[in-house]
């Protein structure tokens, strides 16, 4: 149901008294209620406003209840479709209903048996709403996988995303693939004044120059060959909300142009269209791409570069972490199975040992792979990828670290952790891991050892 306390119905009907008639019944029963006579000024109604349900007469000029009704599951919203019909056309209405309307109604109308109808579909969007509503609510309840951690790099992330939600600067979010960008983005926009408004995503590497353009601003029919209706784009989708821009760095230089206009004015133009259409949306943008240097080599717009990083997040990489690694894979385990499998001491060592050029996609990715291959309920190195294995195996083959009798426990302590660095490759994570401490102490020792050096 729409977002107003009072439901909303749309009125398609080729006659205007007939459409007004039902009009002012429909506002009588405390319902929202406007009309329009052809299909062409509904769509762009529907495109424009959310509706519950749209009552329409199914034999019009022109485009027909038909057209209608094929048209609307292709809208971003899609409400329930009632048709009006006489009774010359009752089988072309039962046909409809088997392509998706909810209900028909024979002329001339009755009252009553109009508003049971119309009731019906009422109650069904309604129960749709609410089943989204307390998805969302459990979604945000559990929390997403992803944003599990106590790592202190990435809290401070998460506080600074929380804390930018206040305000409505743009936010840039800097980090590697599959560190989990998106759901940053998704977290502002929780945590923001316009959580009730929607989120948009557009991931702008993944689409040509030639169609990014369109997805962004929108465009009218007959804009280009095969534009052969208007289409909508992200930011006018996005208008009391928040507009997602991953990978912001992949945009050519005409559209950096006509997004910095769109920023700096507070409006768009839809390709093929003259007149400016106001949009009211929070930007958040999103690389893994230094877009500091991109600006310095002319590829990336000063101008729009600035607008952007009002308030830049970096995200760390999975691999600096530490035990957030295995954090994230018995969160992940649970969420796959109940009761969840069991990590074994060999498996923890190898998801600690790797890398994770993939970040926490990949982690996942892994995690579901060993629970589909498990089958005694305990995820060992055998339901892992080999590469996790051979990376436990290798850094399980450590180097002896001899000293001479009479040495100090805080002299041999130095020995071992700058031999298990060296052995790592300077990998505090994994380091601190091999040797069962916390990072911050990796770090806090090699603080005193330059501090013993310099003095």
């Amino acid at each position: 149901m729409a977002d107003t306390e009072r439901p909303r119905i749309l009125v398609v009907d080729d006659e205007p008294e007939h459409a007004a008639t039902l009009v002012r019944l429909l506002k009588r029963e405390r319902i929202d209620a406007d009309a329009v006579h052809d299909v062409r000024e509904a769509l762009d109604r529907l495109r424009a406003e959310p509706w519950d349900v749209v009552l329409t007469d199914l034999v019009m000029p022109g485009p027909s209840g038909i057209d209608l009704l094929r048209a609307i599951p292709h809208l971003d919203v899609s409400p329930d479709v009632v048709l009006m019909t006489a009774f010359g056309t009752v089988e072309k209405a039962v046909e409809a209903m088997q392509n998706g309307a909810s209900d028909f109604i024979v002329k001339p109308i009755k009252r009553a048996a109009l508003m049971k109808s119309l009731r019906r579909s009422l109650e069904r969007a309604r129960l749709a709403r609410e089943n989204e509503r307390l998805k969302s609510e459990v979604d945000r309840l559990r929390g997403a996988p992803s944003l599990v951690g106590a790592d202190p790099s990435f809290q401070r992330a998460l506080a600074l995303v929380r804390q930018a939600a206040t305000s409505e600067a743009s936010v840039l979010v800097f980090g590697e693939s599959g560190t989990g960008k998106e759901l940053f983005a998704r977290e502002l926009h929780r945590a923001s004044n316009r959580a009730a408004g929607p989120f948009v995503a557009l991931h702008c590497a993944a689409l040509p120059e030639s169609i990014i353009e369109s997805e962004l601003f929108g465009h009218e029919a007959g804009a280009f060959t095969g534009a052969r209706k208007r289409h909508v784009g992200r930011f006018e989708a996005a208008h009391g909300g928040t507009l997602f821009l991953d990978e912001i760095g992949e945009l050519s230089a005409n559209v950096q142009v006509k997004l910095l206009r769109a920023l700096q004015e507070g409006e768009v133009r839809r390709l093929g269209g003259d007149d400016p259409v106001r949009v009211d949306v929070r930007i958040v943008a999103a690389t893994h791409r230094d877009l500091t240097r991109m600006v310095a080599t002319g590829d990336f717009r000063e101008d729009l570069f600035y607008r952007l990083h009002v308030i830049p997040v970096t995200i760390p990489p999975l691999r600096d972490r530490g035990e957030d690694i295995v954090v994230l894979a018995r969160t992940f385990l649970h969420r796959s199975r109940d009761p969840a499998p069991a990590l074994t001491d060999a498996a923890r060592r190898a998801l600690m040992a790797w890398r994770w050029p993939g970040n926490v996609r990949e982690l996942e990715n892994v995690v579901q792979r060993a629970v589909v291959l498990d089958t005694d309920g305990v995820i060992d190195t055998d339901d892992l990828p080999a590469e996790l294995v051979d990376g436990a195996a290798a850094a399980g083959d450590r180097e002896v670290v001899a000293v001479p009798v009479g040495t100090t426990i805080a002299e041999m302590e130095r020995r071992l952790i700058l031999a298990t660095l060296a052995h790592t490759g300077d990998d505090k994570a994994v380091a601190a891991s091999l040797l069962g401490v916390g990072r911050r102490t990796i770090y806090r020792k090699l603080d005193e050892y330059r501090d013993d050096e310099s003095g």
